[in-house]
């Protein structure tokens, strides 16, 4: 199952690169087709503030605020002590980013086999998880079926 960075979510909504909006817009009506998407509450925090405050043009908030309440169906994992644990050991030992660690100790959490994200090393693999970067070349959206 794939897990969803931010970066997915923001392009999605960004009119400034047609060609990465029309890629996270292909993956996330997938991911809702399938009903297979995961992500965290970090992911929809970030979310938020991106899309409202950094996005020239933002979303209002109600546009973005309506974006968070239909991703709540993706069910978001929250920080547990658990993740925090999980977290701080991929910051040792894969030397990730603070934010990052939670974001691949999250989807760890949720069972996911893929991390779809443009702002980690493609290709990685920590523990289950593979990060992939969905911006790339070498990316196929068959692979959000085959992992």
């Amino acid at each position: 199952m794939p897990f969803v960075d931010t970066n997915i979510l923001v392009y999605a909504r960004d009119k400034s690169d047609q060609a990465k909006q029309a890629r996270a817009a292909e993956i996330l009506a997938f991911l809702w087709r399938n009903r297979t998407g995961r992500l965290s509450a970090q992911i929809l925090h970030e979310y938020y503030v991106t899309a409202t405050r950094k996005l020239k043009p933002g979303l209002s908030r109600t546009e973005a605020r309506q974006d968070v309440r239909d991703l709540l169906e993706w069910h978001p994992r929250s920080v547990s002590a658990g993740i925090l644990e999980s977290a701080w050991e991929i910051e040792d030992r894969w030397r990730l980013s603070w934010w990052d660690s939670l974001v691949v100790a999250s989807a760890l959490d949720s069972g996911a086999t893929i991390l779809l994200s443009e702002d980690m090393q493609d290709g990685l693999a920590i523990h289950s998880l593979q990060i992939l970067d969905p911006f790339s070349e070498e990316f196929d959206m068959e692979q959000l079926v085959t992992l």
